[in-house]
């Protein structure tokens, strides 16, 4: 019997110690667009641009335990990637001011193409938290990987290629 108690209380103890921490302590900090972009540079690595930027790998570690202040940071991080592109001042309007033809807007479009990449990323990030703490969005998740499966494949087809960001004004702040 005492045997079976101590069989019994390694076993938890050995089992407790390899479950994930239940929540993370805050890792991310509110940070200016011009801080988290990944726009300027090269064409071709720009997934490899948003890991140094946001710790992901960290995150789908223990996707559960991603703190509720981390999740909405990587939210505001995504919508206002999103407001880089769409909004005035945005890359939109910058291609169309130079024209999507001239050497200028070649290498803005290669940059909205890798903000797509961090945008997509961080909402593909955020959706598998809110999944992993309970959130049933696994057809929304599908839809986004795919598109941010086809943005990764451009910026690679377009490795070596100037790309420019925008000046935009925003943050991650939730």
């Amino acid at each position: 019997m005492h045997l079976t108690r101590s069989i019994l209380f390694a076993s938890l103890a050995a089992w407790s110690t390899a479950m994930p921490s239940r929540r993370q302590a805050n890792i991310l900090q509110v940070q200016d667009y011009a801080q988290f972009q990944i726009s300027d540079g090269l064409a071709g690595n720009a997934l490899q641009e948003v890991a140094e930027k946001f710790p992901v790998e960290q995150f789908r570690a223990n996707l559960a335990g991603v703190s509720q202040q981390d999740l909405e940071i990587l939210k505001a991080a995504r919508e206002t990637a999103e407001a880089a592109e769409t909004d005035a001042g945005g890359f939109n309007d910058a291609i169309d001011q130079v024209g999507e033809d001239s050497d200028d807007g070649k290498a803005l479009q290669t940059g909205k193409i890798k903000n797509k990449v961090l945008k997509l990323e961080l909402q593909v990030l955020a959706l598998q938290i809110e999944q992993a703490q309970g959130d049933d969005n696994q057809e929304k998740i599908d839809e986004e990987q795919q598109k941010l499966d086809k943005n990764v494949a451009t910026d690679k087809e377009s490795a070596g290629d100037q790309s420019q960001s925008v000046n935009f004004q925003g943050s991650s702040q939730p």
